[in-house]
């Protein structure tokens, strides 16, 4: 075994959406300099370019997802991309420029959801949770609109691309948006009318491919991700909006 020579320009190429991820990235960048990695921080505003460029090997890794999502991607592509250490969780909430409280949401009212099977089914289970719509099995995370049994309140449903959720808000009279999105679009996350804090099950994850998740540089930034800097930048700087995931 060869033993691995990391030169003062070696260069990783990892692929993030723009908050909280190309921020962390961008925060640690300057630690992983000095360890002789330089780190290009390439942002997509979607969530399958990041993914595609990472098999098609244009990226070195990317940083914008969770373990369902990466799972869902890997079965529906035919890829191997494989998580490499976790970082940090979000919520995931509703929000609304028209009702202040949920119990205001009227009949017929209009509601935009994610449309990837994993998060349209992650906004399901909460509108049955907060019993707008009944599932037919509300343990099921990939639910679709075909699994909805009881809708009293005649919701329209309209599933749209996790980049177009925030600008939705004031469109219709509920909108399920990501966290990172939100903070882009300077949304409270407190102000989420539903919301699920995040699970252990959503702690988004820095990805690889099988053929380079040992490469020196890679677990480089690995072990910055998961340093106690990190999870002091994470505390102070999105003052709990998001959280450490490690």
């Amino acid at each position: 075994m060869r033993n691995a020579i990391v030169h003062a320009d070696e260069k990783l190429t990892v692929g993030a959406t723009p908050v909280p991820h190309a921020e962390i990235l961008e925060f640690v960048k300057p630690t992983l300099a000095k360890e002789g990695v330089d780190l290009d921080i390439k942002v997509f505003t979607d969530f399958i370019q990041p993914n595609q460029q990472l098999a098609l090997k244009n990226l070195d890794a990317n940083y914008y997802q969770y373990r369902p999502f990466l799972d869902d991607y890997n079965k529906t592509r035919h890829t191997d991309l494989v998580p490499v250490v976790g970082v940090h969780i979000e919520p995931f909430g509703a929000y609304s420029t028209k009702i202040k409280n949920i119990t205001e949401l009227k009949d017929g009212a209009t509601v935009s959801i994610p449309n990837d099977p994993v998060n349209t089914g992650r906004a399901l289970v909460l509108l049955h949770e907060t019993g707008l719509i009944k599932l037919k099995d509300p343990g099921n995370t990939l639910a679709t609109q075909r699994d909805i049994v009881e809708n009293p309140k005649h919701l329209k449903i309209r599933e749209l691309e996790g980049a177009l959720l925030a600008r939705s808000v004031s469109q219709v009279d509920l909108a399920f948006v990501f966290a990172n999105y939100a903070l882009e679009a300077g949304i409270d996350t407190n102000s989420a009318l539903i919301v699920e804090k995040g699970k252990s099950l959503y702690i988004e994850f820095l990805v690889a491919r099988p053929d380079n998740i040992n490469d020196p540089g890679l677990r480089k930034l690995a072990k910055a991700l998961n340093s106690d800097e990190v999870r002091q930048f994470i505390l102070t700087r999105y003052k709990g909006q998001i959280a450490p995931g490690f």
